[in-house]
């Protein structure tokens, strides 16, 4: 038992070390670790509904055949079924940044790319945006785009994009990678070569000014002369 102890406490501590390394030296971060190929079949991408006009990303994984850990309902959204049984050893979840992230070029993308979901009346989009120069590269889309607090909105990948799995010295590790086999600099020159949709931005548009009753200038212009009808008399 002692053996065993610390044994798991010196992983640990391994771990912790490499997450320290990884935090602090960002480009020895990005060389530290692999990645291998995933069935895509096995994953569903998908998008939740957050209030009244925010999305949460989150990837679904079949890791045992039944029962399903999703369905598609007629409506064409997703049912996320794996809510109503034990879904341990069944699924997994990678609900945010400590699960998922974007990897180009066989290299970890930097820290300030982060993947945001942006909706528009053209539908929905996942991005990696540049939080500090700005800008963005579409990762996936949804055209079936519908707000439903039991149901999730399936995104499809774009062309080039896959799922890979996180990897260490050969060993495979939970992280999933929104991945892409071109450099990150290729994928924005050809993401701002593509025409822009100008909606794709904030779903909530500015309002418009009151309108205000016409008032005649005071500089000297005159505004329209109101004419005097005059009742015609045979």
């Amino acid at each position: 038992m002692g053996r065993t102890y610390f044994r798991k406490a010196a992983l640990s501590v391994c771990a912790v070390g490499l997450a320290a390394i990884a935090g602090s030296l960002p480009g020895l971060a990005r060389a530290l670790f692999d990645s291998r190929p995933l069935n895509q079949e096995r994953f569903a991408i998908l998008a939740q509904a957050v209030g009244t006009d925010r999305w949460k990303l989150l990837v679904l994984e079949q890791i045992k055949t039944r029962p399903l850990c999703w369905e598609e309902r007629q409506d064409g959204l997703m049912k996320p079924s794996l809510n109503n049984f034990d879904f341990t050893g069944i699924c997994s979840r990678y609900l945010d940044s400590n699960g998922y992230s974007l990897r180009t070029s066989g290299k970890d993308a930097e820290k300030r790319y982060r993947l945001r979901l942006k909706q528009s009346r053209n539908g929905l989009a996942l991005q990696a945006m540049d939080s500090v120069r700005g800008g963005g590269i579409t990762v996936a889309r949804a055209s079936n785009v519908r707000r439903d607090k039991n149901a999730f909105v399936k995104l499809t990948l774009e062309p080039g994009w896959s799922l890979e799995r996180r990897s260490y010295k050969g060993r495979t590790l939970s992280h999933v990678y929104f991945a892409n086999a071109e450099p990150l600099n290729t994928l924005l020159a050809s993401s701002r070569a593509q025409p822009r949709d100008s909606s794709l931005t904030f779903t909530a548009s500015l309002p418009q000014p009151p309108s205000q009753p016409f008032r005649q200038r005071r500089t000297g212009q005159r505004g329209p002369i109101r004419l005097t009808v005059i009742p015609f008399k045979p």
